[in-house]
């Protein structure tokens, strides 16, 4: 849920990237962070489990633009991977302004891009939404590595909505911020209509 800050003149956005475990979520903010310049990044924030070798989450604001004079910060989150974590997903999602599903592209892990996405909509279902409501796109990642399905077979899985999609090697950086920039100009034009 967006918070407007009048005083400050500025609008905060929340983003979620969500997904199965190991599927590269983490990568993601990681690049992104390191990537980014100093004055733009706020302070990484890791929370760790004895059991899981992700992190729980990330927050990262980064300032990016104006809508009708206003600063605009986006701030990304990941979700714990592993369906063990469901009520922690479950935090984490409530009040997202956009979603990027990150999906493995390896053939092993087809199974679990099935479930986790299958959970993204019943976890949104909880909170009164569902995936056609929110700014919302998909990242096909890991495309560097053998034995990867085709876009077609993810796209036929995955996205039966039609969203706008990505391919991405998040460890060398390939397809990150484009990702993100893609979803920043959806939750964009949709503040642009309601601010």
């Amino acid at each position: 849920m967006t918070y407007v800050n009048h005083l400050a003149k500025e609008i905060n956005c929340k983003i979620v990237y969500y997904g199965p475990g190991l599927c590269g979520k983490t990568t993601n903010l990681q690049y992104i962070f390191e990537a980014s310049k100093p004055e733009a990044k706020g302070k990484m924030i890791s929370l760790a489990t004895d059991t899981e070798r992700t992190l729980f989450f990330d927050f990262l604001p980064i300032e990016l633009g104006s809508v009708r004079g206003y600063k605009v910060r986006f701030h990304l989150y990941t979700v714990p991977g592993q369906v063990f974590y469901d009520a922690s997903r479950k935090l984490v999602l409530r009040g997202a302004d956009g979603l990027i599903f990150v999906a493995d592209s390896q053939s092993s892990r087809s199974e679990a891009n099935s479930e986790s996405v299958e959970n993204l909509a019943l976890n949104l279902a909880q909170h009164g939404q569902s995936l056609a409501d929110i700014p919302y796109i998909i990242q096909y990642n890991k495309r560097d590595l053998p034995e990867i399905l085709p876009l077609e077979t993810l796209r036929a899985d995955l996205n039966p909505l039609g969203v706008p999609e990505y391919e991405a090697a998040a460890k060398s950086g390939v397809g990150v911020f484009e990702t993100l920039k893609g979803l920043s100009r959806l939750v964009l034009t949709r503040l642009a209509t309601s601010v």
